[in-house]
């Protein structure tokens, strides 16, 4: 590619597809009559979401070039997320994901990702290495690593990249896109050597560390290569360890749950919009917890993340 005249507060790389949410809350898929669209993928939303609190993001993915793929670009400029690096794969159909909603904690995915999703042919000589070394935050997904060309292409991202700025690894782990674990934990150590930033709940911390309790985790984060590492503990908040030994760890916001799903990538958006405006570590922690409980108070997830002022209102009200 050639190079881009333009330097973004945030590039994110990895998934991206359509999600179809049940507008009737409670009854399994086979129940379920009329769904709502909404853009969906880890990173896409999180471009949405830091997007939304007024940063200039772009997401570097590809979709099915089909009538979903193209909702998608619509959807991204929507949300103002530039979609540049956003290209078509003729031979594989843009993702589909449903979802079933039991609230408060069981909303279970089912990803229509076969016989390969497009975010997957991401390929290494088709990066604009400028734009993502030049980038304010560059952002990558566990899910990108799961199979090529995507993998390579995600490492060398990383290598090109080579620490300029700020480099987050959300550790985003899909049981279902990998064959176990064992596998997984080698490429997801590379990736930690190019971060500096780690973000993931206690499952997918495991996974890249081989440790579950929380401070353990953080530590063995640390340990890999990054500078800040952000284990999510779920009801028990979250828990921020920077290698000055700065840490905080912040209760969650409490709300009513209508839809967890998106939450992580709301929280993910505010961490980028939170270090970019080099608040204090509990500041952003702060504001992360409020930026996902507030997803999780709603239904969709590209479409429900939270403005700043939502988010302050939020945080003023839980004070």
């Amino acid at each position: 590619m050639a190079e881009s005249a333009k330097s973004f507060d945030l590039i994110t790389m990895g998934r991206i597809g359509v999600d179809l949410y049940p507008l009737q809350s409670g009854l399994p898929l086979a129940q379920v009559e009329t769904f709502g669209k909404f853009l969906g993928g880890s990173a896409a939303n999180v471009a949405v979401a830091a997007a939304r609190l007024g940063r200039d993001t772009a997401v570097l993915t590809r979709t099915g070039d089909d009538p979903f793929g193209a909702y998608l670009h619509e959807a991204l400029k929507g949300f103002g997320v530039d979609d540049r690096w956003v290209t078509p794969v003729a031979a594989y159909p843009t993702p589909v994901t449903f979802c079933e909603i039991f609230p408060p904690d069981d909303f279970p995915l089912y990803f229509y990702r076969q016989p390969k999703a497009p975010d997957l042919e991401i390929h290494s000589d088709e990066l604009d290495y400028w734009a993502i070394r030049s980038a304010r935050v560059f952002w990558i997904t566990g899910t990108g690593l799961s199979e090529e060309p995507s993998r390579s292409a995600t490492l060398a991202a990383l290598k090109a990249r080579d620490k300029a700025g700020t480099t987050v690894f959300d550790l985003d782990w899909r049981p279902m896109f990998w064959r176990d674990p064992e596998e997984a934990r080698p490429y997801y150590a590379e990736a930690l050597r190019h971060a500096t930033v780690a973000v993931g709940n206690l499952d997918e911390c495991e996974v890249a560390t081989g440790v579950r309790e929380p401070r353990a985790c953080a530590e063995a984060l640390l340990a890999a290569g990054v500078e800040l590492a952000v284990v999510k503990q779920g009801p028990k908040g979250v828990l921020a360890v920077h290698r000055d030994g700065t840490e905080a760890e912040v209760p969650p916001v409490p709300v009513e749950v209508a839809n967890g799903l998106g939450a992580g990538d709301a929280f993910g958006g505010s961490l980028v919009h939170g270090l970019l405006a080099d608040w204090d570590l509990e500041r952003v922690m702060r504001h992360a917890n409020a930026a996902g409980a507030l997803v999780a108070s709603r239904l969709a997830c590209s479409s429900a993340m939270p403005t700043e002022s939502e988010v302050e209102d939020l945080l003023a009200q839980a004070s």
